[in-house]
């Protein structure tokens, strides 16, 4: 039997992150053949891949890179997420998911805008996002 390689997964520098649905979302937006890796950072690091990817200085909520075609990273800091969650009315958990749906959503081409907006809502119900 041949071993496929994997096409999903997580990798965290901290402690802790949110358990969800990642894998099966992943494969609902991207497709079994898209081969992503999910890394939780903390916020030094997650500062740090802003200024070096994007010239940006501030700790994002999450980034989304496009490796090539059928390959890509997603990195979310989660302590950013546990703050921000309120503003968007959701959990930690739910809005740790929903950031993880908005960065697929980038590596699926879709750029802000209300058409990635819908996107996003519908995933948010599909997933009971809450």
């Amino acid at each position: 039997m041949i071993m496929s390689e994997p096409t999903f997964s997580i990798q965290s520098t901290v402690r802790s992150y949110p358990k969800a649905a990642y894998e099966l979302i992943k494969r609902d937006i991207l497709g079994t053949r898209y081969t992503l890796s999910l890394t939780f950072v903390g916020p030094t690091r997650a500062r740090s891949y802003n200024e070096v990817h994007r010239g940006k200085t501030y700790v994002p909520n999450v980034l989304s890179y496009p490796l090539d075609g059928s390959t890509g990273e997603i990195i979310i800091c989660p302590s950013v997420a546990k703050r921000e969650a309120k503003k968007f009315a959701l959990s930690y958990t739910g809005y740790t998911t929903y950031l993880f749906i908005h960065g697929l959503l980038h590596l699926k081409g879709y750029d802000h805008g209300a058409t990635m907006e819908r996107m996003e809502e519908r995933y948010k119900r599909k997933y009971s996002v809450a």
